[in-house]
């Protein structure tokens, strides 16, 4: 619950820090809570992710993409992740989030999010999401379309990633998903 607060303070701060194209890294200045951490006195593993949604948020609400996505009631979702870790952050440390969008495939909208402290990178993630709205999953040409950005040519999801997320992806929500272990 702590991170609807964290939220609703990065949508306010974005309003008085400069407007981004969904193409720029975003950027957001953090600190290492007490709520972020775990008793070995760094940041849970589990936390990383949620610090990577303020950082997906903070990318949208400062592009404006934030206000055409709830124009069409569409929600974004997180299809899959993983994340690497290199160093520990301890509780105090100052640290940045940063959020750059990878490109896409046919189903997905690809981030590479990581932490950084003085200008180490500590943790490296990668997501792949989705729009849906009532009616299902939104293709991404209609999101590109409603969102006035076209993705420049460089903007390239390296094939291992999409191999990654086809290999770990759940049949679809229309589907059968039988609880059963292999081998």
């Amino acid at each position: 619950m702590h991170m609807i607060f964290r939220i609703f303070a990065l949508l306010l701060a974005g309003r008085k820090r400069p407007r981004i194209s969904m193409l720029d890294v975003g950027s957001v200045p953090m600190r290492a809570t007490l709520t972020d951490i775990d008793f070995a006195g760094h940041i849970n593993n589990g936390m990383y992710f949620s610090i990577f949604d303020l950082g997906r948020f903070d990318l949208m609400f400062r592009s404006g993409v934030w206000a055409t996505i709830r124009k069409n009631k569409w929600s974004p979702v997180v299809q899959a992740e993983m994340i690497t870790f290199r160093k520990s952050v301890k509780l105090g440390t100052r640290f940045s989030q940063e959020t750059r969008l990878l490109g896409l495939d046919e189903k997905c909208v690809y981030f590479e999010q990581r932490i950084v402290v003085d200008g180490e990178i500590y943790a490296r993630g990668y997501i792949a999401t989705r729009m849906v709205s009532k009616s299902g999953p939104v293709p991404n040409e209609k999101i590109l379309a409603a969102a006035g950005v076209s993705l420049p040519a460089d903007r390239q999801v390296p094939e291992w990633i999409t191999t990654w997320r086809e290999n770990s992806s759940l049949p679809g929500a229309r589907k059968p998903a039988p609880h059963r272990w292999l081998g």
